[in-house]
């Protein structure tokens, strides 16, 4: 089973941009789906992103399209979030999660590896 860890997170001005970045070890990343998803105080963890094991489909939640893109280097055992135009209403912990079934799935019940997170603040 791969082990997940977050980075990239931060302190960022409303308009700004961050790229967090989620490392895997110790399994076969590529072929786990692997997905972002976050959590704000008070609020249920949701959904951002998915993406399949070798990066042929995506899938967005509304409220982040066009402004975040998912991508992953199987080389390199890493899966990215680029995050843009960013809003204080995107601030939250952000975990990314892998799934065995390799497709991205959208249920976060599908999720059986999660990383422990990387705070995002987005200051107005």
């Amino acid at each position: 089973q791969v082990q997940l860890v977050e980075s990239g997170g931060g302190l960022v001005q409303a308009g700004g941009s961050l790229r967090l970045s989620c490392a895997a070890s110790g399994g076969t990343f590529s072929t786990y789906g692997m997905g972002w998803f976050r959590q704000a105080p008070g609020k249920e963890r949701e959904v951002l992103c998915t993406i399949s094991w070798n990066g042929g489909s995506r899938y967005y939640v509304d409220s982040v399209k066009g402004r975040f893109t998912i991508s992953r280097d199987n080389r390199k055992n890493t899966v990215f979030l680029q995050m843009n135009s960013l809003k204080p209403e995107d601030t939250a912990v952000y975990y990314c999660a892998a799934e065995p079934t390799g497709w991205g799935r959208l249920n976060s019940y599908a999720y059986d590896t999660w990383g422990q997170g990387t705070q995002v603040t987005v200051s107005s």
